[in-house]
């Protein structure tokens, strides 16, 4: 495995652990040249998961640094960890692949769904930022319009816990 930092083909694991789906092995590495720490997956390869555009008339490959990119930039400058964005990561990947497991596709409005659910439960500014670009929001009163849902979704759930 080449170290991303130095780029030696030198190294050695360090811990080998098995993620909770049972599909992917995480590997936590030690350049030997330059010390550097870094992870990698194990994974077997399938048949690829297609991702169906909200036209319906388009198919794309399942792209997980897509995925990554978007989940970043709704959590930029925000208190979450680079562990809990990996796992986020790994979570909404491997129910898309049990979702889109017979027919090898999922819809893209339910990986978008996926992504909500998770940063919602996390965290609310990075959920609105999320789904300002991905419904689309037109102008400031669908982010005043999101942002009173969510007001009443956390008040409900505020009183079900009292």
């Amino acid at each position: 495995m080449r170290c991303p930092h130095c780029h030696s083909l030198e190294d050695k694991v360090i811990e080998s652990r098995t993620l909770a789906s049972g599909d992917a092995i995480r590997r936590r590495r030690e350049c030997i040249e330059c010390g550097y720490r870094f992870t990698s997956y194990e994974r077997i390869e399938e048949k690829q998961l297609m991702v169906v555009k909200r036209t319906g008339d388009r198919r794309e490959p399942f792209s997980r640094e897509k995925l990554e990119r978007g989940i970043q930039r709704a959590l930029e400058k925000r208190p979450v960890s680079q562990v809990q964005i990996e796992n986020i990561i790994n979570q909404i990947e491997d129910e898309a692949a049990m979702k889109g497991r017979g027919s090898h596709e999922i819809a893209s409005h339910e990986v978008g769904e996926m992504v909500l659910k998770k940063l919602y439960r996390i965290d609310r500014v990075a959920y609105i930022r999320f789904a300002s670009v991905y419904r689309n929001f037109e102008d400031v009163d669908e982010f005043v319009r999101e942002i009173e849902t969510l007001s009443v979704v956390a008040d409900d759930e505020q009183q079900d816990e009292n």
